[in-house]
């Protein structure tokens, strides 16, 4: 008979907890809508655009971004010791990257910050968390 440490030893160990940026977030305008989960091929976490809307895609569009839905707008999006998250955010409007920070407001706001020019023409964004179907 096995002995229950045994048992737990042979059990499936439980699964990551989840990221807690990981899910679908919306814009304010509800305009743009992204998946953020762990990036592929690369460490960290990436926003990638899963719905979007008219004006939105030809906003993105005049801005040199041709096919706004499946672009990653985050991208190698890495945890600090603040809890901050640092990575590289894409504008699709201007068709630039920028170094950008995320961070949770409670659950279900995230808040984006990118920079054009090391701490000059900053911008905020804030995205909520898609509950539901």
């Amino acid at each position: 008979m096995l002995s229950l440490a045994l048992l737990l030893a042979l059990a499936p160990a439980p699964a990551a907890a989840a990221d807690p940026l990981a899910g679908t977030w919306r814009n304010a305008g509800d305009s743009v809508r992204i998946r953020v989960a762990p990036c592929r091929g690369e460490p960290g976490m990436c926003g990638t655009v899963v719905a979007a809307s008219e004006k939105a895609r030809a906003d993105a569009a005049a801005g040199g971004t041709e096919r706004l839905i499946g672009t990653a707008l985050f991208r190698g999006f890495e945890r600090g010791e603040d809890g901050q998250y640092a990575g590289t955010v894409f504008v699709p409007d201007i068709g630039s990257e920028v170094d950008g920070t995320l961070h949770l407001e409670g659950r279900d706001t995230l808040v984006a910050e990118g920079c054009l020019f090391a701490g000059f023409g900053c911008r905020e964004q804030r995205w909520s968390r898609v509950t539901g179907r």
